[in-house]
C-alpha cells in the first residue's frame, strides 16, 4: 500500500482499515478481543480495602425471578399458589420444593429476602442492577466486573479479566470506561473461545512477519496522530497475540470435564455456562456473569417454574459443590440476581405474576459470606417488606466489599463528572462471617 495514501486516510478511515484487515494480516477472524480497545489503566490494587474475596461468579435470572417460588415461600398464603415450601439444612430457612438440591446447601447460602428496587421496568432494571446507577441516553455507567478491573487489575495477564456467557443487553459493560474492561462475550459454553488459532498454512514465522509489517505500520501513523484513540489500536494486536499463545487458553474448553459433571450441571447453556464459570476463576479471571432467560413470568407463572426451577436449583447446587471440594469457594463469591421480584397476588386471567420492584430475593454464597442466614423480612403475604430493606447500591456495594474496592474511589467519566463503584450504597456487613 502506498504510505502517502495511507498517512492521508483521517482516523475513522484508519480504524475501518485496521479494524478489517485484521483477518486478511494475520490470517485468522477477528475474535470478540479485537474489538476492545487497549488504552492506559492506573495502577491496579491502588487504594484497596481488605477483601474477602478474589473472583465472582455472578448468576443473572434474567426476567425477575419469583421470590414467592424460589427462596422467600409463603406457605398457607393464598398469594403462595399451589407451589409448596420445604425444609432445609438450615433450621428456619425454608425454600420453594423446586429447590430440593440447594435445600441441602442453604448452610453455604445467605438469603436477601429485603432486596428492593426503583426500577419497575426490565431494561431499566437490568441497568440498574448492574451498574447502581438509573439509566440515562447521555452515559453508559460500568457494571461491577468492569469496575474491578479497571482498579483492581486481572489475576491472568494472558486472559481476559471480564467474561459475560449468555446475552444480555443492559447487563455488563464498561460503560465510560477504556473498551479493554468491556467482558470478554461468550455465546455459546460448549463451542470454547473460537477463532483464536492460526488458520491452517500460516505458519508462524509468517504469522509473525505480518504482524511485523502491522507494527511498523502503524508506529509511523501513531507518530504522526499521537492521540490515545490512535495508539490504543497497536495495542489490540498485542492482547489477541499473547491471548492466541496463553498456556490457559484451554480454559474456555469444556472437554477435559468428565460427562459425569457435565451432566450434574446440566446440558443446557446455563449449566454448562456455569461450568465454564469455574474453569475460568481458576485459570485467573476474576469475574464471570452467567445468564439464564425466561424468567419473566407474566404468563403461566407455576408452569414455567415448574421448569426454570429445578434446573436453577441443579446448576446452583452443583457449582456450590464443585466450587467448595476445589477449595475455591472460600475465594470466590457467587452471586445470584435479577432485576426485580413478581407480584405476590396470582394473575387470575393469566395464572402468572407480574413485575413487582417493592420486594424480591437475591443469594450470595463463598467469598467471605456467612452461610446460613436469612437476612430481611417480608410480610406474610410478601407483598411488603418488614425488616432490614436492601437497595440494588447496598447489594452493589456488598458485592464490592467483598471484593476489597474502595467504596469512595471517584472514577471521572469523559465529561468531567465523578462516579463511585455502588452509588452510594452501603455494603450489608452483617452477612460477612
Amino acid at each position: 500500500m502506498d504510505k502517502n495514501l495511507l498517512n492521508g486516510l483521517d482516523e475513522v478511515s484508519r480504524r475501518n482499515f485496521l479494524a478489517t484487515s485484521a483477518k486478511s494480516l494475520l490470517g485468522m477472524s477477528a475474535m470478540p478481543l479485537f474489538a476492545r480497545l487497549a488504552s492506559g489503566q492506573t495502577t491496579p490494587g491502588a487504594g484497596l480495602m481488605p477483601a474477602t474475596a478474589r473472583n465472582v461468579i455472578y448468576l443473572y435470572m434474567s426476567g425477575g425471578m419469583s421470590q414467592l417460588d424460589t427462596f422467600d415461600p409463603k406457605p398457607g398464603e393464598e398469594n403462595q399458589g399451589p407451589v409448596k415450601a420445604i425444609p432445609t439444612n438450615v433450621p428456619g430457612v425454608q425454600v420453594s420444593e423446586h429447590f430440593p438440591n440447594m435445600a441441602r446447601h442453604m448452610d453455604k447460602v445467605a438469603v436477601l429476602n429485603s432486596m428492593r428496587t426503583t426500577q419497575g421496568a426490565h431494561a431499566q432494571g437490568k441497568y440498574f442492577m448492574h451498574t447502581s446507577y438509573e439509566m440515562r441516553a447521555t452515559i453508559r455507567h460500568p457494571s461491577l466486573g468492569a469496575w474491578l478491573n479497571r482498579i483492581d487489575g486481572p489475576s491472568n495477564p494472558t486472559l481476559p479479566g471480564h467474561v459475560a456467557i449468555g446475552n444480555e443487553l443492559y447487563g455488563a459493560s464498561s460503560g465510560f470506561l477504556e473498551s479493554n474492561f468491556s467482558p470478554l462475550p461468550i455465546g455459546d459454553p460448549e463451542a470454547g473461545l473460537q477463532n483464536s488459532t492460526l488458520v491452517k498454512g500460516l505458519t508462524e514465522e509468517r504469522f509473525h512477519d505480518r504482524l511485523s509489517r502491522i507494527q511498523k505500520l502503524n508506529a509511523a501513523f501513531v507518530k504522526k496522530y499521537d492521540q490515545k484513540n490512535v495508539r490504543a489500536y497497536s495495542d489490540i494486536y498485542d492482547q489477541a497475540v499473547s491471548l492466541m499463545k496463553s498456556v490457559d487458553l484451554k480454559a474456555f474448553d469444556l472437554k477435559p470435564e468428565s460427562e459425569a459433571l457435565r451432566e450434574a450441571y446440566g446440558k443446557d447453556r446455563f449449566g454448562q455456562g456455569c461450568l465454564l464459570a469455574r474453569r475460568l476463576i481458576e485459570h485467573g479471571v476474576r469475574y464471570v456473569e452467567v445468564v439464564s432467560d425466561g424468567w419473566d413470568t407474566h404468563n403461566q407463572n407455576f408452569d414455567e417454574l415448574a421448569q426454570k426451577g429445578p434446573a436453577l436449583d441443579q446448576t446452583l447446587a452443583t457449582l456450590l459443590a464443585d466450587l467448595s471440594s476445589r477449595g475455591l469457594l472460600e475465594e470466590t463469591l457467587v452471586v445470584v440476581a435479577t432485576e426485580f421480584g413478581r407480584t405476590p397476588r396470582i394473575t387470575q386471567d393469566r395464572v402468572g405474576r407480574d413485575h413487582f420492584p417493592q420486594a424480591f430475593s437475591c443469594l450470595l454464597a463463598g467469598g467471605g459470606i456467612q452461610g446460613g442466614v436469612k437476612y430481611g423480612r417480608t410480610s406474610n403475604t410478601g407483598e411488603e417488606i418488614t425488616k432490614s430493606p436492601v437497595s440494588v447500591p447496598d447489594f452493589n456495594a456488598t458485592i464490592a466489599y467483598a471484593l476489597g474496592l474502595p467504596l469512595d474511589h471517584i472514577l471521572m467519566s469523559p465529561s468531567g463528572r465523578p462516579f463511585t463503584v455502588a452509588h452510594k450504597g452501603r455494603p450489608v456487613k452483617a452477612l460477612f462471617s
